[in-house]
């Protein structure tokens, strides 16, 4: 293989992985779910083992606790979701209206009022003619994706199970693949560290968007916004995506805001204690609880997460920066893939040689 032609071969591996990880999108989406999840839950099945507690059982309590959880969760905002969906024209309607009246100009808000006068008299005119789309398979489809994701969380749920219950089995596995004592000292230190820190940075980012999330709701809950539990929720759920999920919270409790409250000033308290949480978060809380060595480049989490939801949706926007970590862990450990960990950091690159000091020492 020649030199000038390695640019090019690359070029179409990586065109044929992507392929691929679009295509297997049903099959891979609850894989990379569990590994996730397992991962994020495997310090307490090892901290648990310490009391004498087996790792099947305690691995079954955890699925068992996470998997009640989530349904739980789901149950009890189903309704109101619901409910804002079916609420959605009305609170556009509403949301319209007040920044209309929000105008200074007047020739503005006589303008839309013509226009709505006109639709109006459109729509009681008995020679107009009126269409209507038909549309028979919004139930179908709508189940189909309600199995399919069942289906996923499912996946995920009892894969996550099996990948816990084993213990070291991996490892083991892993160890066996030399045949050199030295090697498998290497290796099993290097894939012990990996999976620590990875572990170590899911779990601690899971609790820090559990206290967003909780903070948030209750704190809505005291301004008057309906639903905090699910602006709460959601807000946990965003906050795996990085100035992306702040944005779309603000925007989406304003818009509440504003429709719930007839006071301006009143309405931006509800986005002002988001845009508090999630400075206070980025700023502090995080970098306090995770270190600034987990710090990532900004530009490569915008890149991951658009590359992501793209290719999985929503559920790809929310895994795309626990893969960039997890990505940027292996590469800090593996001498080849040194640049890459370098360039996946942010603001103190000189610290990705940090883990690897340790694991010589």
């Amino acid at each position: 293989m020649s030199k000038s032609s390695r640019p090019y071969i690359a070029g179409i591996f990586f065109i044929l992985v992507v392929h691929c990880l679009y295509l297997g999108k049903e099959f891979l989406t609850p894989v990379f779910l569990a590994f996730l999840l397992s991962t994020t839950l495997a310090p307490v099945v090892r901290a648990l083992s310490r009391w004498h507690i087996p790792p099947v059982i305690a691995a079954s309590l955890l699925i068992a606790g996470s998997a009640f959880l989530f349904f739980l969760l789901g149950y009890i905002t189903s309704g109101p979701i619901a409910a804002m969906i079916a609420d959605a024209p009305e609170i556009g309607h509403t949301l319209k209206l007040k920044m209309i009246g929000l105008r200074q100009s007047l020739e503005g808000a006589l303008e839309a009022t013509s226009q709505i006068e006109n639709v109006t008299a459109d729509m009681n005119d008995a020679t107009a003619q009126k269409v209507v789309v038909a549309q028979p398979g919004i139930l179908s489809r709508a189940a189909g994706n309600l199995i399919s994701a069942g289906t996923t969380i499912a996946i995920t749920f009892v894969l996550s199970l099996f990948l816990l219950a084993s213990g070291n089995l991996f490892y083991q596995k892993i160890v066996q693949s030399f045949s050199r004592l030295s090697d498998k000292k290497k290796v099993l230190r290097i894939v012990y560290n990996i999976e620590g820190e990875i572990s170590r940075y899911l779990l601690t980012i899971t609790i820090i968007n559990i206290m967003v999330g909780v903070f948030i709701g209750l704190g809505l809950w005291l301004i008057g916004i309906e639903n905090p539990l699910v602006w709460g929720v959601l807000a946990f759920l965003l906050n795996y995506l990085p100035y992306i999920g702040a944005l779309i919270s603000i925007v989406l409790v304003g818009i509440m805001s504003v429709v719930t409250f007839d006071n301006l000033l009143y309405s931006l308290l509800a986005p002002g204690l988001i845009l508090f949480s999630h400075v206070a978060e980025g700023q502090f809380l995080t970098p306090m609880l995770v270190g600034r060595r987990m710090e990532l480049n900004a530009v490569a989490v915008f890149i991951s997460i658009s590359f992501w939801s793209w290719l999985w949706g929503f559920i790809g926007a929310l895994m795309a920066v626990p893969i960039l970590v997890v990505i940027k862990v292996i590469a800090d450990h593996v001498e080849g893939l040194k640049p890459l960990g370098n360039f996946l950091s942010g603001d103190h690159p000189l610290l990705a040689d940090a883990p690897s000091k340790a694991a010589r020492e």
